[in-house]
């Protein structure tokens, strides 16, 4: 007997009720947050193009990358929790509000994502940095991570005087703005500058009148994602669909 294609169902007042979307699951690897642990994901056999789609689907685990949509579906793990900050009851910290006038003097440009050589550096040299990547960034991999898109998707870029130090990439949502992902000019770290674009995420959010900032997934015992849970109150989904306080 032919097994079944496995389908995720999501509803949204764009997508109309319980919209069946087909599902394929990628082979296991290793984990990148915890690698001593094994990787799989679910990904979208559909591009959805509509942001209220998007939504739904964050609310199902789903995040972006390019035009795919995916979430983890490890066999024995389930510490990829998404993540977000309800917007108005959002209280920065000290140290978070010692980064917000630390970068008084930076600039703030919205617009659509686009590749350019100024960005492409950038990206490589934040690579080289934080992830020991130099070499290995590919141009066309880069754009597909950042440029491509397939919902309504804007780039916030920062610049001190004409020098551009800074761009995150952030899906935009009928309640909510989606962090997709910031790269940093190495030089300027002490600035602590993805603290100060998280906190003019959550901005944006205010000035669209969006009620919450998504951040993807939170994976305890994973350093790299501690951050993001030091933006509170934030909520956390349980198993059930359900969005409880983290």
């Amino acid at each position: 007997m032919e097994t079944p294609t496995p389908h995720v169902h999501v509803s949204s007042e764009s997508a109309g009720r319980d919209r069946p979307l087909p599902l394929l699951h990628t082979p296991t690897h290793t984990c990148s947050y915890l690698p001593d642990r094994v990787a799989r994901l679910e990904v979208l056999l559909a591009t959805p193009h509509d942001p209220g789609t998007y939504q739904a689907l964050m609310d199902a685990r789903f995040r972006r990358n390019g035009v795919m949509f995916y979430r983890p579906d490890c066999p024995d793990c389930r510490a990829c929790v998404p993540i977000r900050v309800p917007v108005e009851r959002f209280a920065p910290s000290r140290s978070q509000r010692r980064a917000w006038r630390r970068n008084r003097d930076v600039r703030v440009e919205i617009g659509r994502p686009r590749g350019g050589d100024d960005r492409f550096e950038l990206y490589r040299r934040y690579q080289a940095f934080q992830h020991d990547e130099h070499d290995d960034c590919d141009r066309d991999e880069f754009e597909r991570f950042l440029c491509d898109t397939c919902i309504d998707t804007i780039e916030m870029a920062y610049y001190l005087g004409e020098r551009l130090i800074g761009v995150g990439i952030v899906d935009v949502c009928p309640d909510a703005l989606s962090s997709v992902y910031f790269y940093f000019e190495p030089a300027e770290a002490r600035r602590s500058l993805g603290v100060f674009s998280a906190m003019c995420e959550i901005d944006e959010c205010r000035r669209r009148y969006r009620s919450y900032w998504y951040i993807g997934y939170w994976v305890q015992g994973c350093a790299k994602m501690e951050y993001k849970s030091r933006f509170r109150p934030c909520e956390l989904l349980g198993p059930d669909g359900v969005w409880r306080p983290g």
